[in-house]
């Protein structure tokens, strides 16, 4: 690929490195196109268990690149539809997504991080909703995600004034999960994706779909997809191997079958 580099581990970990460092990895047409391709290999891949997203350099992503949109004479409406279609591609990937965010995470670059599942990032990094000082208005899934991640309030004060946080503010306002030395965001990484590798792939593509789709559901609605979910799991063979490897003292080996 020309704007991503695409690494895929024994495990099932696959890793997405946004390779523009440059262009701070801001997002061009190529590399719309190209997030698209992972985004729907990784959702049909059954060795793929885990995607890592980060980028190169010093920078996780800038957002997207006003200044080169390649051949794309798109009208504007069509290209924000075929925009979406990027956001929604990640959003219904079933496996866990982590977002391992090395610098700076601004517009499209920050809700890119935002439509993952998980967000690690180094203590030096930035965040801005940064689309207001551009004249324009917060898009790549970003008015859908911020105020289920930190509340309305606090997502209209991000959108509006478009300022740049530091990793511990972004912490503290909820937007990432675990901030940690950059020397260090490597190694944590690689521990959480090892670790989901190891998990159970059915079970917990079913369990990211409850907690997705729990803002949209009643409590017994809830409840009704967690029955119907644990039913499935119960017919699968990884629910048998992990009473078994339990008891056997040992860990599971889950084929997510």
């Amino acid at each position: 690929m020309d704007t991503l580099n695409v690494e895929r581990a024994s495990n099932g970990v696959v890793t997405l490195t946004l390779n523009r460092p440059e262009k701070k990895n801001a997002i061009n047409a190529t590399m719309f196109n190209e997030l698209l391709a992972v985004f729907r290999e990784v959702n049909d891949s059954s060795s793929d268990r885990v995607l890592v997203v980060t980028g190169q350099g010093d920078a996780f992503c800038s957002g997207a690149d006003l200044g080169d949109r390649g051949n794309d004479t798109r009208h504007p409406l069509a290209r924000l539809h075929w925009v979406a279609d990027i956001a929604l591609a990640l959003h219904r990937i079933p496996k866990p997504v982590i977002a391992k965010v090395n610098g700076v995470a601004a517009g499209a670059g920050l809700n890119l991080a935002l439509g993952c599942d998980l967000i690690v990032t180094s203590d030096t990094a930035r965040f801005s909703e940064i689309f207001a000082r551009r004249g324009l208005t917060i898009d790549f899934g970003g008015s859908w995600l911020l105020p289920r991640l930190i509340g309305m309030h606090r997502a209209k004060e991000l959108a509006f004034f478009a300022d740049i946080l530091s990793a511990k503010e972004a912490a503290e306002m909820g937007l990432v999960n675990r901030v940690v030395p950059g020397a260090e965001l490597d190694a944590f990484v690689a521990d959480w994706a090892n670790r989901l590798a190891a998990g159970p792939p059915l079970a917990l593509a079913m369990t990211k779909r409850l907690l997705t789709n729990s803002f949209s559901m009643t409590m017994d609605e809830a409840l009704e997809a967690e029955g119907m979910a644990q039913t499935v799991n119960s017919g699968t063979q990884d629910a048998p191997e992990a009473i078994r490897a339990f008891l056997e003292k040992r860990e599971p080996k889950f084929q997510g079958r």
